[in-house]
């Protein structure tokens, strides 16, 4: 029986020798990133920070609360869920093709009746292991076509990376958007209390007719865009809201009284070379593996021009009726190989190929595509972080002085020295000159979290 098994075993054995033993894929060669060897950077970069990616986002934001929130975004996001149930499907696919270089062995059954040349009829069973058309890969189409599920699963961890570290960057950016709201809130309510105030006292002038009805007019409708505003800064606080509870993907929860919009410190960044975004950018990684994957399909196209052998065998119990099967000398087993060379296939194989070949180019020019984007939102980032706090700076010395200007312009008016058109003048543009002082604040610290995202950081965690 042992000797059998054996002779059974040693055509299957050989043919898992023979299989896979060349690939008619490609050689896999890095294609050249098509930036400049830096980045134009307009401020030198601090010396003695670290890479963006080797900072934990735990430690890149200090709010407590946006911590929390991020926390949750990263447990409940449902754009995050669906991009690790993409690894799940894509982990799948990938046993599935590195299942298929093993033959698949079950237990099988079957009958036959047939007719032999005298007329009877001849009745066969068999019952035992068998092993249906594994192919055997001598060309290397099932090794490429692993090897392309292989990298499409890398591909699909590399997504889900970017998907995690753009949604640390979103929940961020829509904090810091939520604070800016509360500045601009509070700002409006007290614009809206002092122009009521004014108000009150052009009124009292009024009655007494020291002012005419055009200066009670200008005063209601300061009053009134004041009113505007704040209809406009509350509706838009309450989608910054929505928004920040979609990303966080439950209600938020509430806020402890403290955090402020111009007490929020983020750390200066350093830009590196464009080349360590290859290694840091998960979307850029994604890319190439997508690259991988599309040059080993090229070789699964090109094993379609060879001979397919495909092997089909058995062993186990044969006999000729049913009550003998199992009996003591009922063993029995068959092995039949199968060759297919394609002769006359209408140009499927050639068109197949030249598909492949037109993919491997298309994952090229995304790959390139890819760096390109990278390169671009990085300089876009360094040139923000060059030039945003040099605008804050700029505006809030024009908010100081236009409040200077509003208070000068206030005493006057009161001593009688300066006309209500003055008055009103300075008050539009101290309100304006503020609001404009809090949105750039804003922009300058969005700008550094898009830094920090566009470098690669966001992904790596505290242990």
């Amino acid at each position: 029986m042992i000797k059998q098994l054996t002779r059974t075993a040693t055509p299957l054995a050989l043919a898992l020798a023979l299989s896979g033993c060349m690939s008619l894929a490609p050689k896999y060669e890095r294609p050249a990133a098509p930036v400049a060897a830096s980045f134009p950077e307009l401020a030198a970069s601090p010396a003695t920070t670290a890479a963006a990616s080797s900072i934990a986002w735990q430690q890149f934001f200090a709010d407590a609360r946006l911590k929390q929130l991020i926390e949750l975004a990263l447990a409940n996001n449902r754009d995050l869920r669906v991009a690790i149930l993409n690894i799940e499907q894509a982990r799948a696919q990938f046993q599935v093709r590195r299942a298929d270089q093993l033959p698949t062995v079950g237990l099988g059954a079957s009958g036959s009746r047939a007719t032999e040349s005298d007329d009877s009829i001849r009745t066969t069973y068999s019952a035992g292991l068998a092993v249906s058309s594994f192919e055997l890969d001598l060309f290397g189409r099932v090794r490429s076509l692993s090897d392309a599920a292989l990298a499409q699963f890398l591909a699909t961890e590399e997504a889900r990376k970017a998907t995690h570290i753009s949604l640390v960057a979103s929940v961020a950016n829509a904090y810091l958007a939520l604070l800016a709201d509360d500045e601009l809130l509070d700002l409006t309510q007290k614009t809206l209390a002092a122009r009521n105030e004014s108000l009150k006292l052009v009124q009292l002038k009024y009655d007494n007719g020291v002012v005419s009805k055009l200066d009670l007019q200008q005063a209601l409708s300061l009053v009134d865009g004041a009113r505007v505003v704040l209809a406009q800064q509350q509706r838009q606080r309450a989608q910054d809201y929505n928004l920040l509870t979609l990303l966080v993907g439950q209600p938020v929860p509430a806020a402890p009284n403290g955090a402020t919009l111009a007490g929020t410190m983020l750390a200066e960044l350093p830009a590196g070379l464009p080349s360590d975004l290859l290694s840091v950018r998960p979307d850029i990684r994604a890319a190439e593996q997508q690259l991988i994957a599309a040059n080993a399909n090229i070789g699964a196209a090109r094993a379609n021009f060879f001979p397919r052998i495909s092997l089909t065998g058995s062993a186990g119990s044969v006999s000729s009726e049913l009550s003998g099967l199992f009996k003591s000398g009922s063993f029995g087993w068959s092995f039949a190989p199968q060759m297919v060379l394609p002769i006359f296939d209408y140009g499927r194989n050639s068109a197949t190929l030249g598909s492949a070949k037109a993919g491997r180019d298309i994952a090229v020019a995304q790959y390139e595509k890819s760096i390109q984007t990278a390169f671009r939102e990085v300089s876009d980032a360094l040139a923000g972080q060059a030039t945003f706090s040099e605008q804050l700076a700029a505006q809030r010395a024009v908010a100081a002085a236009e409040a200077e200007r509003f208070n000068l312009s206030d005493l006057r008016y009161r001593s009688g020295a300066a006309s209500y058109l003055d008055l009103l003048d300075a008050q539009r543009s101290l309100f304006s000159a503020q609001q404009a002082a809090v949105q750039a604040n804003l922009l300058r610290l969005q700008n550094q979290v898009t830094l920090y995202r566009v470098l690669g950081g966001g992904w790596t965690t505290v242990q």
